[in-house]
């Protein structure tokens, strides 16, 4: 078997690889100002006894906006759920996803500029009022049914901020830049 193997992880892997993914603010490297001013949002969500608000990353990629994403699930002592933006096809897919949410956990979508029109027209009242509107049957017969949602956190991950909707975008309230790490960072 060779090393490159897909199919095959060592267990020393598998744990080394969970090791070295930073759980806490503490251990995350870079990204000064973020992680501040992360930390201090995280601790007034806390302090009030509410979901973080919702959070936007963007940057070049391998900057550490997933990590962050755990991190913040970490610091929270919430659960997070993770999926991508060209895998919600449809407003179905989101619903599914985002009533299996508990109170404070968190909604990671990687890509999110990728959500097809019609699946974020649902994520609006979503992130606002903790609210969707489902649509059963079609025609005649179709019928809106309510559902309300425990307050949680939608975090979003892109590369390409400018490809976010205006509306989108102004549903969030924490939107954070991710910078190029310097030598020392790095070298760190």
């Amino acid at each position: 078997m060779r090393i490159t193997d897909p199919g095959y992880i060592d267990s020393s892997e598998l744990e080394m690889d969970i090791t070295l993914r930073p759980r806490k603010f503490d251990e995350f490297i870079g990204q000064r100002k973020v992680v501040e001013n992360l930390k201090v949002f995280v601790q007034a969500a806390i302090k009030r006894g509410e979901a973080l608000d919702h959070v936007l990353f963007y940057g070049p990629p391998g900057l550490g906006k997933t990590t962050l994403a755990y991190i913040l699930s970490h610091e929270l002592g919430v659960n997070i759920k993770t999926t991508s933006g060209p895998i919600i096809e449809r407003p179905a897919d989101l619903a599914g996803i985002i009533t299996n949410l508990n109170e404070g956990d968190i909604l990671f979508i990687d890509e999110i500029h990728r959500l097809p029109r019609t699946v974020e027209e649902y994520l609006y009242s979503a992130m606002e009022d903790f609210r969707i509107d489902i649509v059963i049957d079609k025609g005649p017969s179709a019928q809106s049914i309510k559902l309300n949602l425990p307050p949680f956190t939608l975090i979003g991950a892109t590369t390409r901020a400018g490809m976010i909707t205006s509306p989108l975008l102004a549903r969030f309230g924490i939107s954070m830049r991710l910078d190029y790490y310097n030598f020392e960072e790095i070298k760190k």
